[in-house]
């Protein structure tokens, strides 16, 4: 795990930025004036946040398990191995991928702010940034993995990864058994946003399409 670095961007919480609140602003007064409309504004977020950007990292998690000479460029080199397949650019420029086992299972956190994978997983979900999770995903991992449908075996090691301004983190998550004849367009969709970010396993769908654990605050 990493300390953080961040810039004073970084440093920030929760809370809208000059430029967020701007653009709330923005958005408040074209649709008043009936130019915009946020249900096709929600859509479009929406879209980017849970289908777009998640197809990114399941295509590296497919490629990983079913190509073992890509698995080792990740391991060794994510960053690059990551951009050989065209997903590059800011809030990706520097990359790590990390193994779940069945002796180990990676969770990612960025506990200061909310520092995230845009160019493979799309959108980062409102719960990544919630306090809430920023900090009970280091304090009581297993806990939070629970509110999110996911229980581990007790013997089973959780390792929380916290992401910086300088380094993201990917899950690789466990290959599901029974898949072995699967290409790897179908077994893409196996592999949910929150797989990769570690509040998921591959194949699972105890969590809601949002991602959102109903019980964390």
């Amino acid at each position: 795990m990493h300390d953080h670095d961040h810039d004073d961007e970084h440093h920030r919480d929760n809370h809208y930025s000059d430029m967020q609140a701007g653009v709330k602003a923005l958005e408040t007064l074209l649709t008043e004036k009936g130019l915009i409309d946020p249900a096709a504004i929600d859509a479009i977020v929406e879209t980017y946040e849970t289908k777009v950007g998640p197809r990114n990292g399941a295509h590296v998690v497919a490629k990983a398990w079913s190509d073992a000479d890509f698995a080792e460029w990740l391991k060794r080199d994510a960053t690059a191995a990551i951009s050989s397949l065209g997903y590059t650019g800011r809030q990706g420029e520097h990359m790590r991928a990390v193994f779940n086992t069945s002796e180990t299972h990676n969770l990612i956190v960025c506990t200061l702010c909310s520092c995230y994978p845009w160019s493979v997983l799309g959108l980062p979900p409102v719960w990544y940034k919630a306090p809430a999770y920023r900090s009970r995903a280091v304090i009581d991992p297993r806990g939070v993995l629970a509110e999110f449908g996911l229980t581990l075996p007790e013997d089973k090691k959780i390792r929380v990864w916290d992401s910086t301004a300088e380094l993201r983190y990917l899950v690789i998550p466990e290959r599901p058994t029974g898949t072995e004849g699967m290409d790897e367009v179908a077994l893409a969709g196996l592999v949910s946003r929150d797989a990769m970010i570690g509040t998921a396993v591959a194949g699972s769908s105890k969590v809601s399409a949002a991602g959102s654990p109903e019980a964390l605050p």
